[in-house]
């Protein structure tokens, strides 16, 4: 049986092995964060059968929705699950009422939405004028817009996610789609 005394000397030297073992100082293994990268877009030109064209982005694919008369489409993008939805209507004395549907739609997000960030979007050459809405937060949707020649022609987008909208996982493809809408808007063209 070991003595009081040949514990205590057992101890102090568990005590120095233990000490000098480590050399280093101790840290907090620190928070992980997802990387996500997303390739440099190409675009190229979609003439669609309306009454527009636009550059689309080569990961998305088109899906015709709702009955042939109407000219609607989901722009799909797998990759991301998500999509544009684009909606196309013939101005007949109704320009108010789709602009006022166009904005209304987008204030249906304040509620789950940090912010709306508008731009402004004004191409006189080209005869597309527009609103192009930055939405940041949990909202369902992360970006609203609206093209109009002002006389004729309305096109109208909004971006979603096949997913649970949560802000801080979905940023990143959240602002490729954004940049793909202003993409959008920038290279449309009204057919005469």
């Amino acid at each position: 049986m070991k003595t009081m005394q040949q514990w205590h000397k057992l101890g102090f030297v568990f005590c120095i092995l233990l000490l000098g073992s480590c050399n280093t100082e101790l840290l907090p293994k620190p928070k992980a964060m997802l990387r996500l990268s997303y390739t440099e877009p190409t675009y190229q030109q979609w003439d669609s059968e309306c009454a527009y064209r636009f550059e689309k982005s080569t990961e998305a694919k088109f899906k015709k929705v709702g009955n042939t008369q109407q000219c609607w489409y989901n722009l799909e993008y797998p990759k991301l699950r998500a999509a544009i939805y684009i909606s196309y209507y013939s101005i007949q004395n109704n320009l108010d009422s789709l602009l006022i549907d166009a904005q209304n739609l987008t204030q249906e997000h304040v509620v789950k939405a940090d912010e709306i960030i508008q731009e402004p979007y004004s191409n006189p050459e080209a005869k597309v004028y527009g609103m192009f809405y930055a939405v940041s937060g949990n909202a369902a949707s992360q970006a609203q817009f609206y093209v109009t020649d002002s006389t004729r022609h309305f096109v109208s987008g909004s971006v979603y996610f096949k997913v649970r909208p949560n802000y801080d996982s979905i940023l990143p493809a959240a602002q490729y789609l954004q940049n793909d809408v202003r993409h959008l808007m920038e290279t449309i063209r009204w057919k005469e």
